[in-house]
């Protein structure tokens, strides 16, 4: 099964899920260090859908300024237009697979892909 994990490796949950993946030999992995090479919008509003989430709800909060730009409120456009310029406001990790995409917060959820 081929996975692609969007990896930032100062994160511990990042660090988690990615360590999850490793340890599985039927697993062929892409590491992407989305901080240094960001998905365009295009790639991330297809992972949020294929997530079954909203733009808003992949918007890392924590140690960002993304309230004070009153991004949670605003349109999926502009939140992923946000995340392609401060890369920094994407959540992280996200696992996608043929099964699917999740924002792996806890990490055990890249199970649900796999």
């Amino acid at each position: 099964m081929k996975a692609t994990i969007w990896h930032n490796p100062k994160c511990g949950t990042s660090r988690k899920t990615l360590a999850i993946l490793e340890n599985l030999s039927k697993v062929d992995l892409t590491v992407v260090e989305y901080l240094k090479d960001p998905p365009t919008a295009q790639k991330l509003a297809q992972l949020y859908a294929d997530a079954g989430i909203a733009p808003q709800e992949g918007l890392r909060l924590r140690g960002t300024d993304a309230e004070e730009r009153g991004l949670p409120d605003a349109s999926d456009e502009a939140v992923l237009a946000a995340m392609v310029a401060d890369p920094i406001l994407i959540e992280r990790p996200l696992v996608e697979t043929e099964k699917g995409v999740r924002l792996c917060r806890p990490q055990d959820r890249v199970l649900e892909v796999l």
